[in-house]
């Protein structure tokens, strides 16, 4: 394994979840951090499904470090749904702070090495398990998680005692804590904390409320 950035892995080990955010639009990334790191939540996956992500992921970094100047907390900005070399170029030159597959990607994972950022590998059986951590990856996703649920999370812990699981896809706060005693060290929050109605509506008080409630059944709390 290979985190090039400690604070993504410190930061997922603290708060047990972080978000991935899919939507038509966004208009206001800035408030929409802000929204999820007061609820809890600080590190954030914008995905190449949103249209001009690559500026949503700019003014989001842009934003986290205006914060962090001011001494307050900020949130990890990072890029998911990333498919290819050229996907992968433009959210590290946006300043993604790590990068996220759905799947196995040695091109990806090959920029990412060189450029020094910290990226999560999707994986499912455990052959791709294996390959993820070849190729480096800070963490494994497991990807889809909801096809598997999670005994199959602490099946595949017993071989891989010091692989960081971060399971995604069909994860709520009903759930979240039972993938988090099965050994992830931090699992998805999806459309149940951030929908696309919230963030059309600007309904930010409603995405810090969801953020706080999952990062609590996260936490066992």
């Amino acid at each position: 394994m290979n985190d090039s950035d400690p604070a993504l892995l410190s930061t997922l080990r603290a708060d047990r979840a972080l978000t991935v955010v899919r939507a038509p639009r966004i208009d206001d990334p800035a408030a929409l951090c802000a929204a999820l790191v007061s609820g809890g939540i600080r590190t954030v996956e914008f995905t190449f499904t949103t249209p001009g992500v690559e500026q949503i992921v700019a003014e989001a970094v842009a934003a986290a470090a205006a914060a962090a100047e001011q001494g307050g907390a900020a949130a990890l900005v990072g890029a998911g749904t990333v498919t290819d070399e050229a996907k992968a170029e433009a959210a590290i030159a946006a300043g993604a702070r790590f990068i996220v597959t759905p799947g196995l990607h040695d091109g990806v994972a090959a920029i990412c090495r060189e450029a020094g950022i910290p990226f999560l590998l999707g994986a499912l059986s455990p052959s791709e398990v294996m390959r993820a951590v070849e190729a480096g990856a800070a963490a494994v996703k497991i990807f889809p998680a909801s096809l598997v649920g999670p005994g199959y999370l602490k099946d595949l812990a017993g071989p891989f005692p010091g692989v960081p699981f971060v399971p995604s896809g069909g994860l709520h706060a009903d759930n979240a804590a039972a993938w988090v005693q099965a050994g992830a060290l931090a699992v998805t929050a999806g459309s149940s904390v951030v929908s696309a109605a919230a963030i059309e509506a600007a309904d930010w008080s409603a995405v810090t409320d969801r953020a706080a409630a999952f990062v609590a059944a996260a936490k066992g709390s």
